[in-house]
């Protein structure tokens, strides 16, 4: 399965490919085995973060532990965010890790480099998009501030943030940016949140969310790439069902199977019943929050 292909076919078709995210190597194959029992087709990814701040340990253990559990037909394996700038605001050695995750076999990768200017993040961008096209493995990159961790608008009350806009993905800037960066496809701040990650908050639930559906669809027709969503856990299922049909075609999840699992750890320590509430979690996410059940044959061509 080509995961160039498969994410194209979602933006044709009115889609979407989920993308969850592997902070404890376990969750693993119950996210797997759900994809496949939904006939859905997803992404099994892993950030740098979290082999900084949680379990997940190196992209190779994570690329590893995929090749035990793939599914094919239904799974592809994805580097989510490599930072330029990381969010405890420190320099990556980005293309290091880059070329790590192509020798490991990811079939695409992402460079985050929306903290530079928008000459630094098109210069990181076109750097990552020429080695990775070399071996024919599409690019996800990020423009705009996708509230939470990343940004230090965390503390300005969501309403605000989004009746201003306020680090919302422009268009002109977009268009530049896609135009001379080569990237394949566009992480875009357009109302998501990421979930916390500092300890003491790594249990907190989330804020509801909303989406700019106006400002997905106008991206999508100029840029004419997939857009992606970070931070997909939280919005209303309503933003996200407008928001897919807009033009997102990948969307990112993580809170909603990384709480389950630490809470079941707590709450038993037993893997296998943690991967059991991962399991079904994935399961419904798939089925009455994404809406992908049954996608596979669409999203393969």
């Amino acid at each position: 399965m080509d995961a160039r292909i498969a994410v194209r076919n979602a933006l044709e078709h009115g889609l979407v490919v989920p993308a969850f995210n592997i902070p404890y190597p376990p969750m693993l194959k119950a996210v797997a085995e759900a994809v496949r029992d939904e006939d859905s087709v997803a992404m099994i990814q892993v950030a740098r973060l979290e082999w900084e701040k949680f379990e997940s340990v190196s992209l190779e253990n994570i690329a590893e532990e995929y090749a035990k559990y793939a599914v094919e037909g239904h799974t592809l394996l994805h580097l989510d965010h490599v930072p330029v700038i990381d969010e405890d605001h420190r320099e990556v050695d980005y293309m290091a890790l880059i070329r790590r995750a192509l020798d490991a076999g990811y079939q695409s990768v992402m460079v985050d480099a929306s903290r530079l200017d928008l000459k630094g993040n098109i210069a990181a961008t076109r750097a990552v998009a020429e080695l990775a096209h070399a071996k024919n493995i599409p690019v996800e990159a990020e423009l705009g501030a996708v509230m939470g961790h990343e940004t230090a608008q965390a503390t300005i009350p969501y309403e605000e943030i989004f009746e201003k806009k306020l680090g919302f993905t422009e268009i002109p800037e977009a268009e530049q940016f896609v135009r001379e960066s080569g990237c394949d496809w566009l992480s875009v701040a357009v109302g998501s949140v990421h979930g916390a990650i500092a300890d003491n908050l790594k249990d907190q639930k989330k804020p509801s969310a909303k989406l700019d559906i106006e400002r997905i669809a106008q991206l999508r027709d100029a840029l004419n790439i997939p857009l992606v969503l970070h931070g997909g856990s939280g919005i209303e299922n309503d933003y996200i069902t407008r928001g897919i049909k807009a033009g997102i075609a990948k969307i990112n999840v993580a809170t909603e199977i990384r709480q389950p699992y630490e809470r079941a750890l707590r709450e038993k320590n037993d893997v296998e019943y943690a991967r059991a509430q991962v399991y079904t979690r994935t399961r419904e996410l798939i089925r009455d929050f994404l809406h992908t059940a049954n996608d596979a044959k669409v999203i393969n061509g």
